[in-house]
């Protein structure tokens, strides 16, 4: 059997802030570092060891592994960037706030907008230019993706390279982010379009994945206490929530 370990970043500060983040790089939150943190002690306190570690583009992925490698304190392993696990496109809605957005177009569009397989949010205009963190080269942004587009651009990564990492028994790490981590979880468990629809991962706590002999899924749970964690995912869950059923006039983001 395999164990698979993956982390989504610490909270940062547009998830304090309760903002659609996307692609735009911000930073971890004061508690967001201290997640990180705690996340590698609990991976040290189970005896967790790693080979290769895989994060995103975006510094408060990258971040969150340093302080969690740092806090684990073991040798130096191999760390690989990519961009297929950055965080979805949040085309228009990035930088708007969850609760007003809902306020001003309904609960369910939001919905729709943050937890639905195949709805893509409003799209930006033009696409901006994305810097490689290790060197100078750049891509293009999406101009707003759904979770279905996600899948798509991290399916080839996860079966070309991190599943033939496994298949060589490495111990695998992969901090990313609530999307790219849902898109990785709907292709391990293979959930339906519509059961993605309720999975919530919260902030700065290791899930750990066991694999058969077949690197099929068998199981997967957190590290830590049980009603922390649920309390945790309740609130992820709830971000976008108000009572209200507004009018959903998109051309005006």
């Amino acid at each position: 059997m395999n164990k698979l370990v993956i982390l989504r970043h610490g909270e940062s500060i547009w998830n304090l802030e309760n903002k659609f983040t996307g692609w735009v790089d911000v930073d971890l939150s004061k508690n967001g570092i201290k997640e990180a943190a705690n996340a590698g002690e609990l991976l040290k306190k189970k005896g967790f060891k790693f080979d290769i570690a895989y994060t995103s583009f975006l510094k408060r992925a990258i971040k969150t592994l340093d302080i969690c490698m740092s806090n684990l304190k073991i040798n130096p392993i191999q760390i690989k960037k990519d961009w297929r696990l950055n965080e979805r496109h949040y085309g228009k809605l990035q930088g708007l706030n969850k609760k007003d957005t809902a306020k001003k177009f309904g609960e369910k569009q939001v919905l729709l907008w943050r937890r639905s397989f195949d709805v893509p949010p409003p799209a930006m205009r033009e696409p901006t230019l994305f810097k490689n963190p290790d060197n100078n080269s750049s891509i293009v942004s999406p101009l707003s993706e759904s979770l279905k587009d996600v899948v798509n651009r991290f399916k080839p990564m996860w079966i070309n390279e991190v599943l033939n990492q496994i298949k060589l028994n490495k111990k695998i790490l992969i901090v990313a982010h609530g999307n790219s981590l849902r898109a990785l979880i709907m292709i391990l468990k293979n959930l339906s379009e519509t059961s993605i629809i309720d999975l919530n991962i919260p902030t700065g706590i290791p899930l750990v994945v066991e694999l058969d002999n077949d690197n099929k899924h068998i199981n997967d749970y957190y590290l830590g206490s049980k009603s922390f964690i649920e309390k945790k995912i309740q609130n992820v869950s709830k971000q976008g929530s108000i009572h209200s059923n507004l009018n959903k006039d998109f051309n005006k983001l």
